[in-house]
C-alpha cells in the first residue's frame, strides 16, 4: 500500500476518463490518498473519491479550516510560515503532501506553475510523478530533473519564469544549475568557467542586429538560464527573483542591468561603425 498526492489546477473542473480510470485503479489497490482542499481538481477529485465512498483519504489544508472537504475525511492541517500570502499560504500544505507521498498524480491544465512545482517537490524527494496534461490528453511520467529540464524547454518562457518566482530557491536551485556543456575560447583573462562560447556570442549578435528590443532581451534570458540565473545573480550582484521577469520577452530592464547581465556571462559590448545611410 502506497500514499498518492494527488493534485492538479484549479482551472480543472471535469476530470478526463483517463485520470478517472487512474483514481478507480487507486481506489481497487487500496492505496492511501492525500489531496488538497482548493476548488477545481482537488474539488473534483474529492467528488470522485466521495461518489466512489472511499474512505483512505486525507484532506490537507494551510491554517484551521479545508476549503473544501466533500467526504467528511480526516484533515491535516498545516502551518504556513508566519506572514505567507497568496500562493506562499497556500504551499505549505503542498511541500507536506510531497514530503509524505510515494507517488504523484498531477492534472494539469497545461498552463498552471503551482501544479508542475508539485512534480518539481516530488521528484526532488525521489518520487516518480504523472503529470497528466488535460488539453493534449498525454500523460508525462517524471522521475529525474533531468526530465523535468527537458520538459520545462518545451514550456513557455512565462510558464518558466512563474514557475522560479514561486520555488523557493532550494526547490529551483537544481533547475537552476548549468550543464557544463560550453566549449570556451582561451582568449580572455577570466576563469575559463566564466567565458562564453562562439555559439553565444553568435546568437546574442544575430538578436542585436535585428534591432528588435524584445528578442534582444529575449535572448539574453535564455543565455541568463542556461549558464544559471543564481551563479548570474551573484555575479552581477543583481536579486535573482528581479532577472527573471527584466530578462522575459515583454521586460524591459535598465541598460546598467544589461551591461552587469552581460559581463557575468563572459561577454563584452563593443560597438563598430557602420556607414551612415543618406
Amino acid at each position: 500500500m502506497n500514499t498518492i498526492f494527488i493534485g492538479g489546477s484549479r482551472h480543472v473542473t471535469l476530470l478526463p476518463e483517463d485520470i478517472k480510470k487512474r483514481l478507480d485503479n487507486v481506489i481497487a489497490s487500496g492505496h492511501e490518498v492525500i489531496v488538497g482542499d482548493a476548488n477545481g481538481a482537488d474539488k473534483s477529485v474529492q467528488k470522485h473519491f466521495l461518489d466512489s465512498r472511499y474512505k483512505k483519504v486525507t484532506v490537507f489544508c494551510s491554517g484551521a479550516k479545508p476549503r473544501n472537504n466533500l467526504g467528511d475525511w480526516q484533515i491535516r492541517q498545516v502551518d504556513p510560515p508566519k506572514g505567507a500570502k497568496g500562493f506562499q499560504f497556500y504551499a505549505a500544505k503542498d511541500r507536506e503532501m510531497a514530503r509524505e507521498a510515494d507517488f504523484g498524480l498531477m492534472i494539469w491544465d497545461g498552463k498552471s506553475p503551482g501544479t508542475v512545482l508539485n512534480v518539481l517537490r516530488l521528484v526532488q524527494g525521489g518520487k516518480i510523478s504523472v503529470l497528466f496534461n488535460v488539453p493534449d490528453k498525454v500523460a508525462i511520467n517524471l522521475k529525474s530533473i533531468e526530465q523535468i529540464k527537458g520538459f520545462l524547454s518545451k514550456c513557455s518562457s512565462s510558464l518558466q519564469t512563474d514557475l522560479a518566482k514561486r520555488a523557493t530557491p532550494e526547490e529551483w536551485s537544481e533547475i537552476d544549475k548549468k550543464d557544463e556543456q560550453l566549449t570556451f575560447t582561451s582568449s580572455s583573462n577570466r576563469p575559463p568557467k566564466e567565458i562564453a562560447s562562439q555559439e553565444t556570442v553568435k546568437v546574442l549578435n544575430l538578436a542585436l542586429e535585428s534591432g528588435d528590443t524584445a528578442r534582444i532581451v529575449e535572448t539574453l534570458g535564455i543565455i541568463a538560464r542556461e549558464r544559471g540565473m543564481s551563479q548570474v545573480a551573484e555575479k552581477s550582484g543583481l536579486v535573482r527573483e528581479s532577472l527573471y521577469p527584466s530578462l522575459d520577452a515583454s521586460g524591459n530592464p535598465e541598460f546598467a542591468t544589461v551591461m552587469k547581465v552581460i559581463s557575468s556571462i563572459g561577454l563584452q559590448l563593443e560597438v563598430k561603425s557602420q556607414p551612415i545611410q543618406s
